[in-house]
């Protein structure tokens, strides 16, 4: 009796272009299906059929290339709803190249495989002008791990067998029938190989019309019984190649062994493996001859990879998400970014109430868990989220205590995503383009897919709430300081509404934590104190490791005093942890503590009373253990209250206290120090940071323990202080000739916005402009224009007041501001600014001089922009002009502001419609570049792209690489050189 299927049983796509795949495909099927209804949507045809074991479905595109195959795949995967990968399989042009398995021939077989930093697929055709040079935007996905094992997996039984499997698939296709006759081998003797330049003569084969004395010799293989596997990079693009050199030069630059049509399309969002049979050589000599072998044998090497295929591992699913997410959405379980404790108590009965609130429906589900500052609520929503992983395919967590943290939330989950499927091109093309706002708005379309529906979103720390024009202690739940850590007027700046950052389709579950009863964005869960006692002596427990306390009876006594505030409990358990004073002993303490603080604040509410005793008890056991511990709590005040590291503690040393300068003498001190506030629970380290360039592991204190250190161990605000944490921020700034800038930049921003904040407005800026510019520098390279002008106007004050408006730090400033008008829109005043920087250096510096010739570069582009394009080309040629005068003709070549010149003067000559020019300073650029950072470089690439452009277009192959409508450079983002 035939089993009967429906389309939720097929796992594998495989895909084939042309009709001779197709039928290639079909002959290698062990069993074929009856087919299945499909959606009226779906224009799709499809072949069903297994091998061994595995349910395939086979689709063809109605015409090559990769959008058909982007529109096949999109159509394919909703039909097939659990489609966990593909097989691209037919035919491709090979790039004659030596590999471990000798030189690619005609009838052998090129896999995708990761090689060279690329991905094993990378779409050569596709870019856009950023900052002033072409990036390749074409990344793709690399294949699943499943295939890429068993493509090994055959690699290696394969060499070790005497009969070739996959020749034994070629045979199963019975070229005597009149319909397959054209998977028969052709004959050796037509494999032509000419030279690059060798054009082919007229219409028709080779053997007839070419001079077959031109041919590459090569040693002749006769033994047809063994297919030749290559594994490397392929190249996707939307047109043939039909010519050797633009082989060969792609080929060198990106290291590639084959080109085809339709991965780029395949790959863009859903995960494939790509299986060419080399049918030619990407050169004029191309014909038909080998199309159908080439076909046949790699449908024959896809067929034998399902024998390597574990049915169970292409069938798994686990967890009640995967029933309804597609495989390619569900995420492993994990948590970055957030701490928790090594035992989590009680709250038996809110975790219920989420679960209820949370469970699973057709629409999307919203709960707002509000409560006092330190009560527990990031605790809570942590075991909520372990406790109920299985029914959600992925679970994210953000902070969303501002916008810029939650921003950079959105960034770690794009990384995460990108790194943990293999899928995501759209994502993985925002985190390169390093843009915050492109980069939340790529992941909130990964959220909004439609087979994506069973994910979880918290956001945590929600507590700057823009729901009412004016924040009352009652709308915080509490008037404590606590409740409130930066009150005092710092909070209106950073208050927000959250909205916009939910994603917008109507599935999926999010869950908010607050301090604010005014959140009514969904189902609201309170948190309170612990109502239990048993609850109370547990973390009191766990946290001082004494297993005993139930049985003695101060314990009891301590637990009802701190009033079930979790904070409270966990701060006492560590200073219990530390010493071996009793509880009764604490509990005199802390009456004694109490007392004292009555005195020096009496309006502070009983729920901050209580956390500020036992946080005042454990400063006065780190002053005795180590000063230099509390120095830190108190100078923390001034820095943001996540991630402080040594590396920014280090900065600046030069005016800083002696007892911190004792304390980041080296790192052991540093970690001593940190080691005593974590000891007594003030602080925690940050989950390791392994992102290179990222500098040394941070450390982060709670929001509540922070606005203690704000109001009571900063009763007066100290200057000097303030001094020391601003300048920490501003002399860590890296610039952008640092590798990996952005990522320091990044972890700087929280503490920027801090120390602005908390500094006062009437400082002396002569001596300080440099921090203001430094400042400028980082908010400008972020995105935050506005806050980059302030910066950069005070700056300009300091400057001016200190030394005249003709120095040239002055000059800079001005300069700078130049380029954030120009970035605004301000063209007039951008253009203003530029004068007065071009006038100056010209004073001070000379006509000639590097920074002088740098303004002219970036008026070049201002003129670009305002489409005066003759003005720009004299800026242009006038600063590459002063560059050759300036450096000589041989140091010109490898100066960077130089290059970009170069580059400048090609985009504006290939807007005057001038081809040939462009190519020309194109490749004079290219050739600097790569004598400066190597043919792997991006930028290197991006310039190798634009002249393949020009060139395929003079050759009426236009490729259609996609460029920015604006042609600004990377130098005029560097007022210092251009770099």
């Amino acid at each position: 009796m035939t089993q009967e299927r429906s389309r939720d049983d097929y796992k594998v796509a495989w895909i084939c272009p042309l009709e001779v795949e197709q039928i290639a495909a079909m002959e290698m099927l062990d069993e074929e299906h009856p087919a299945l209804p499909k959606p009226p949507a779906d224009h799709n045809v499809y072949s069903l059929g297994s091998i061994n074991g595995h349910n395939i479905v086979i689709a063809g595109l109605h015409q090559p290339g990769n959008c058909p195959a982007a529109t096949v795949v999109a159509q394919m995967r909703m039909t097939f709803p659990n489609l966990r990968f593909g097989l691209l399989v037919g035919i491709g042009g090979g790039v004659p190249v030596e590999t471990d398995d000798g030189m690619i021939r005609l009838g052998h077989v090129v896999v995708s495989k990761p090689a060279g930093g690329h991905s094993g697929a990378l779409q050569y055709d596709h870019g856009k002008a950023r900052n002033g040079y072409f990036e390749r935007t074409g990344a793709l996905a690399p294949p699943p791990a499943v295939l890429l094992s068993a493509a090994q997996a055959l690699a290696v039984q394969r060499a070790r067998l005497r009969v070739d499997p996959v020749h034994q698939n070629v045979l199963r296709i019975d070229i005597t029938s009149r319909g397959l006759r054209r998977f028969q081998h052709p004959d050796e003797r037509t494999d032509h190989l000419f030279p690059p330049d060798y054009v082919h003569q007229h219409q028709g084969a080779c053997s007839t019309k070419c001079d077959l004395s031109k041919r590459i010799p090569r040693t002749r293989d006769d033994d047809n019984t063994f297919v030749i596997v290559h594994r490397g990079n392929i190249a996707s693009g939307e047109l043939v190649v039909k010519d050797a050199s633009l082989r060969d030069t792609l080929a060198q630059q990106h290291g590639l062994l084959c080109f085809e049509m339709e991965a780029a399309g395949a790959i863009a969002d859903f995960p494939c493996l790509v299986v060419r049979g080399i049918s030619d050589y990407c050169d004029s000599h191309k014909n038909d001859m080998w199309h159908g072998y080439a076909a046949a044998v790699a449908a024959a090497y896809a067929r034998q990879l399902f024998f390597y295929l574990p049915v169970d591992e292409v069938q798994r699913c686990s967890g009640n998400a995967i029933q309804t997410a597609s495989p390619s959405f569900i995420l492993p379980f994990k948590l970055p970014g957030v701490n928790s404790v090594n035992h989590f108590v009680a709250r038996h009965e809110e975790l219920g109430r989420l679960y209820e609130e949370l469970k699973s429906t057709k629409e999307r589900r919203r709960v707002i868990l509000h409560g006092l500052g330190g009560i527990g609520k990031t605790q809570t929503t942590i075991a909520f989220a372990k406790k109920h992983r299985d029914d959600y395919s992925a679970v994210f967590w953000l902070d969303a205590r501002d916008t810029t943290a939650l921003k950079l939330s959105y960034q770690s989950l794009a990384q995460r995503i990108a790194t943990e499927t293999s899928s995501v091109t759209y994502i993985k093309n925002a985190l390169s383009n390093r843009d915050l706002d492109e980069t939340v708005s790529a992941v909130k379309r990964w959220l909004d897919e439609p087979k994506n529906n069973r994910w979880l979103m918290i956001y945590d720390n929600y507590d700057d709430v823009k729901l009412h024009t004016r924040r009352t202690p009652s709308e915080n739940g509490t008037g404590s300081q606590v409740g409130n850590e930066n009150n005092a007027g710092e909070t209106g700046s950073k208050a927000y509404d959250i909205r916009p950052f939910f994603p917008n389709t109507e599935h999926g579950a999010i869950l908010i934590t607050t301090r604010s009863s005014s959140v009514k964005l969904g189902q609201r869960v309170q948190l309170g104190k612990l109502a239990d006692l048993e609850d109370s002596l547990a973390i009191l427990a766990s946290t001082s490791g004494r297993t005993d306390l139930s049985k003695d009876p101060d314990a009891t006594v301590l637990a009802k005093k701190l009033d079930g505030l979790p904070l409270a409990l966990a701060t006492a358990g560590a200073y219990l942890d530390q010493v071996a004073t009793s509880c009764r002993e604490y509990l005199e303490m802390y009456e004694k503590a109490w007392l004292h603080l009555q005195e020096e604040s009496p309006g502070l509410t009983e729920y901050d009373h209580t956390l500020y005793t036992t946080w005042d008890i454990s400063l006065r056991h780190i002053r005795l253990q180590n000063q230099n511990a509390a120095d830190l709590l108190r100078l923390w005040a001034y820095f943001d209250n996540h991630d402080v590291w040594y590396e920014l503690l280090r900065a600046g040393e030069s005016e800083k206290p002696l007892w911190l300068h004792k304390m980041i003498e080296d790192r052991l001190n540093f970690d001593k120090v940190v080691r005593v506030l974590c000891d007594h629970g003030l602080v925690e380290p940050n989950v390791a940071v392994s992102e290179p360039g990222s500098e040394s592991q941070g450390y982060s204190m709670h929001g509540c323990v922070h606005a203690w250190t704000i109001h009571v161990l900063n009763t007066e605000r100290s200057q000097a202080l303030a001094w020391t944490a601003i300048r920490c921020v501003a002399s860590r700034i890296p610039n952008r000739e640092q590798d990996k800038y952005w990522i320091v930049q990044r972890r700087l921003l929280q503490h920027a916005d801090r120390c602005v904040k908390r500094f006062d407005t009437g400082i002396d800026l002569e001596d300080n402009a440099w921090i203001f510019y430094n400042l400028g520098l980082l908010y400008s390279d972020q995105g935050r224009l506005k806050e980059a002008e302030a910066m950069y106007e005070r700056a300009l004050q300091g400057y001016e007041k200190a030394w005249g408006p003709d120095h040239t730090s002055t000059l800079d400033s001005v300069h700078c501001l130049g380029l954030l008008y120009k970035d605004q829109g301000r063209l007039k005043e951008a253009e203003a600014m530029y004068d007065r920087a071009l006038q100056g250096y010209e004073k001070a510096w000379g006509l000639e001089h590097t920074s002088t010739l740098l303004t002219v570069n970036n008026l070049g582009n201002l003129y670009s922009d305002q489409g005066r394009l003759k003005e720009a080309e004299a800026m242009y040629e006038r600063a590459l002009q002063g560059y050759e005068k300036a450096l000589g003709s041989h140091a010109m070549k490898t100066y960077v502001p130089a290059l970009n010149t170069l580059e400048n003067l090609g985009s504006l000559s290939k807007q005057l419609g001038d081809a040939e020019a462009a190519v020309t300073y194109y490749q004079r650029a290219q050739s600097g570049l790569l004598s400066v950072f190597g043919s792997h470089n991006e930028r290197y690439r991006n310039v190798s792209g634009k002249i393949y452009s020009l060139q395929s277009s003079s050759q009426e192959t236009d490729v259609s690489l996609s460029e920015d409508e604006t042609d600004e450079y990377y130098s005029a983002e560097e007022p210092q050189d251009g770099g």
